[in-house]
């Protein structure tokens, strides 16, 4: 099935306006969030929505059936969500946020979607066998990072893929565990428009693996 892409841009201001317009187009409303946690103490980091483009560039490296489900950990207003139906991927998609305003902000444009769903709460709280793909955008502190990578080596019976993107300093916590396997890794730090010229979407490069992991 084809995949959306969106036209080149030369700019970081034509991200963001690439971005807001497939957010409209998709959901009715934006979905880019820049804010502080209120949930610091609870080891949640700021939500930060993923650029479309910086999507394409992770979910080419996996793939989707009917039996799919991507758990969006960490969702905010639902960006990934969003990637996930204007690629028109197979299978569903949750998205779980610990900030309850911005979980009703997802909810409210997600319900016109019958393959998308969203969780308010703790990812540490809910039952993860239920999922095949993670998706990760630094969603909180190492010592969550390290209780959810031990949630999911509890609760899994099956095999599951996990994207981290933005994982700088935090990948030594998949390394040497038993049953993971490293499938791809990158760096993100420029966009290139239509003649291949960089200009700079992050002020340092944002580190990214995948890992598939077998019980």
């Amino acid at each position: 099935m084809a995949r959306h892409r969106q036209q080149i841009p030369s700019s970081l201001a034509e991200v963001l306006a690439f971005d807001e317009a497939i957010d409209q187009r998709i959901c009715g409303v934006s979905l880019s969030e820049e804010r502080e946690t209120r949930f610091a103490d609870e080891g949640a980091h700021d939500p930060t929505a993923t650029h479309y483009f910086v999507l394409e560039e992770l979910f080419s490296h996996l793939a989707f059936d009917d039996g799919s489900h991507l758990l969006d950990v960490g969702c905010g207003k639902g960006r990934v969500l969003a990637h996930f139906v204007r690629q028109r991927y197979p299978g569903r998609a949750t998205g779980i946020e610990l900030d309850p305003e911005l979980a009703e902000a997802a909810a409210r444009w997600v319900g016109r979607y019958d393959s998308l769903s969203i969780i308010s709460g703790s990812v540490l709280d809910i039952d993860l066998d239920r999922y095949t793909h993670f998706y990760l955008f630094n969603p909180f502190s190492p010592g969550v990072l390290q209780a959810f990578i031990e949630s999911l080596e509890a609760q899994l019976t099956h095999a599951a893929t996990i994207v981290h993107m933005s994982d700088n300093g935090d990948t030594w916590h998949y390394v040497g565990r038993s049953g993971w396997t490293e499938l791809a890794s990158g760096s993100i730090q420029y966009g290139h428009n239509a003649r291949g010229y960089p200009f700079e979407v992050y002020d340092c490069p944002q580190h990214y693996t995948i890992w598939r992991y077998e019980p």
